[in-house]
């Protein structure tokens, strides 16, 4: 237990140490953020730097490696994973920025680069002696072996999760804070498992590790990040984090829980999706702005409110998790 606080400790030290200086060399490099048209209640926030997903990814890569012991493996291709998604949104905010394309990399490119990499991680995963094709069913407390389906659960898992978690970024601390509360109870379910499979040595401590170390990297970002922000984190933060939100459940073959723990990210998924088709089919908007935190915004309510029903609805189905794992 020391290990898992000393990361959660060294990480957050780490990342209010490093954030200054990212902050001033993101601002000289005038790499600030540029806010659609359609966001008008937000021009206020056009060029705040950008890119701050580093802040937290540094920090608890530093901490990781620090605290990691045994066999890393796991975590070190969890902690790759990540970072590969990272550096998908840190080219997708470099365009942005450097070249002023509102949008990025195209759409194909966004796919494209995410699917290979949720090929290559369901690959690993699926040859894997401890994640394997079998994932734990809460309600029923029973493993199933899906066999080969396991390839496309994954890779929807992937695909999904870090598309609804980047959607999600769209508020001062919004993303930051309600991640950072998923895997407080993520982190939890890991140290259960590693007091009762000590079959599986330092397997499981590693990615607790790794958990607790993203939640002390993103306890700085959002000291920064938070209402009013000097920063954001950025696609490289937010594909990097759900990245995380897929890949730690798929480890652990729990990768049902996340549409319970994760229910905030889906509901933002939901409602842009639920947006789209519809006024598509009747030309009609069902939100005054999807996703679901614009409508809010939009219906009066302000960010700091938003944030805090986030996190708390999170916290909330967090708890009922824990009781059915």
């Amino acid at each position: 237990m020391n290990g898992i606080l000393s990361a959660f400790i060294v990480a957050f030290f780490t990342g209010m140490i490093i954030a200054p200086p990212v902050i001033l060399v993101i601002c000289k490099l005038k790499a600030g953020q540029t806010i659609l048209s359609y966001v008008s209640q937000h021009k206020d926030k056009e060029g705040i730097p950008t890119m701050g997903g580093i802040i937290f990814l540094l920090a608890a890569m530093t901490a990781s490696l620090i605290f990691w012991k045994g066999n890393k493996r796991l975590a070190a291709v969890a902690l790759l994973i990540v970072f590969s998604y990272g550096i998908v949104g840190g080219l997708d905010d470099f365009i942005k920025v450097f070249f002023k394309r509102n949008l990025g990399l195209k759409a194909y490119q966004k796919i494209i680069s995410q699917t290979v990499i949720a090929v290559l991680a369901t690959v690993f995963a699926y040859r894997n002696q401890y994640v394997g094709s079998e994932i734990f069913i809460p309600a029923f407390n029973r493993t199933i072996e899906l066999h080969w389906t396991y390839i496309p659960l994954s890779f929807l898992v992937y695909i999904a999760t870090t598309n609804c978690v980047n959607l999600t970024d769209g508020l001062d601390g919004l993303a930051g804070s309600t991640v950072a509360v998923y895997l407080v109870f993520f982190g939890t379910m890991l140290y259960g498992m590693y007091l009762n499979e000590a079959d599986m040595g330092n397997t499981l401590y590693n990615l607790t590790v790794l958990v607790a170390s993203f939640i002390g990297g993103l306890a700085a970002f959002l000291w920064f990040n938070s209402f009013k922000a000097r920063i954001f984190m950025g696609d490289t933060g937010s594909l990097a984090l759900g990245a995380l939100c897929a890949v730690v459940p798929l480890f652990i073959k729990n990768p049902l829980l996340i549409l319970l723990v994760g229910i905030m990210f889906v509901m933002s998924g939901i409602s842009v999706i639920l947006q789209v088709v519809v006024f598509k089919l009747k030309k009609k908007r069902i939100f005054l702005m999807a996703p679901l935190h614009h409508h809010l915004e939009m219906k009066g309510y302000n960010e700091s409110k938003i944030v805090t029903f986030y996190a708390v609805i999170t916290a909330i189905a967090g708890t009922v998790a824990l009781l059915i794992f």
